[in-house]
């Protein structure tokens, strides 16, 4: 049963009705509800304040409140524990949340009653030059800045070379963002449960501009050519630092980094079909 809840809230949707659900099942249960300080603070309810160590060790589920940015901003908090991630969706349609606001108090009560699955999501984590480990569900991009030359990257796996990109960006995606910045540069749609992650060209000036897929055991390294400019490296969209020629990013997989509940009322390929609008060709209909 569930003893603890932790709240993460998107930093500018309304969540006031979705945390007013949520803390009315609770209190029904003698369930303790946790916020991160800053959030619970902002919107003035009844969780309880602690800070973010707290919060990983002590829920036994964490709610993310918002859209696909705040339930990948919860992965990263929780990475590495096997405490399971709710996706409630706040306005526009979610691809990562299970549920909209109304059906929170079914789903809660499903949870507790362990009337549920979780599917584990894979990241993708690399040490920047000064040393900063950065971790990542849907990707890590090496980004040209404007004005200061393209994305001129070698890829070695497993310390064997590959190939060489000239792009306006190189993607590590995972399958899991298999459907977000990959996707927009021409990626394919990977099935969450597949291990594995891409390395694909955003924009290619080169001959060769298709994604490549590799084995979760498997480490890539990026190098970044003499005829490079200065990357900005991005994680989960975020700029997290820059990168040089001649500097290296070792990047590998973390496999079930983290844990997202499934109540089975969507498939991946029914979100898929509505977030991404896949029709097929007209030719067959």
């Amino acid at each position: 049963m569930i003893g603890t809840v932790g709240l993460v809230l998107h930093p500018r949707r309304d969540s006031e009705t979705a945390i007013e659900t949520i803390v009315s099942w609770a209190t029904a249960r003698g369930v303790t509800v946790l916020g991160l300080p800053d959030e619970v603070d902002r919107i003035h309810c009844s969780a309880v304040a602690v800070e973010p160590e707290v919060l990983c060790e002590r829920a036994d589920l964490l709610v993310s409140l918002g859209g696909d940015g705040t339930m990948l901003r919860t992965m990263r908090l929780i990475a590495g524990l096997k405490t399971p991630i709710l996706g409630v969706n706040l306005g526009r349609l979610g691809f990562l949340a299970e549920i909209d606001v109304d059906e929170l108090p079914e789903a809660l009560s499903a949870i507790d009653e362990h009337r549920y699955t979780v599917e584990p999501r894979m990241a993708v984590r690399a040490a920047l030059g000064d040393g900063q480990e950065v971790t990542a569900f849907n990707d890590i991009a090496l980004v040209r800045v404007p004005g200061d030359g393209i994305a001129a990257v070698s890829v070695a796996v497993q310390g064997h070379p590959f190939v060489r990109y000239a792009a306006d960006a190189v993607i590590m995606a995972t399958s899991t963002g298999s459907t977000a910045y990959s996707f927009s540069a021409g990626g394919p749609i990977v099935s969450p449960l597949v291990e594995g992650f891409l390395v694909v060209p955003a924009a290619a000036h080169s001959s060769f501009n298709r994604a490549v897929m590799l084995s979760a055991d498997e480490e890539v390294t990026l190098e970044l050519l003499p005829t490079s400019g200065t990357l900005a490296v991005e994680v989960d969209g975020a700029v997290m630092g820059t990168l040089a020629p001649g500097d290296r990013l070792n990047v590998t997989a973390v496999l079930g980094a983290s844990w997202v509940v499934r109540l089975g009322t969507t498939t991946f390929y029914e979100r898929a079909r509505r977030k991404l609008r896949v029709n097929g060709s007209a030719e067959v209909d």
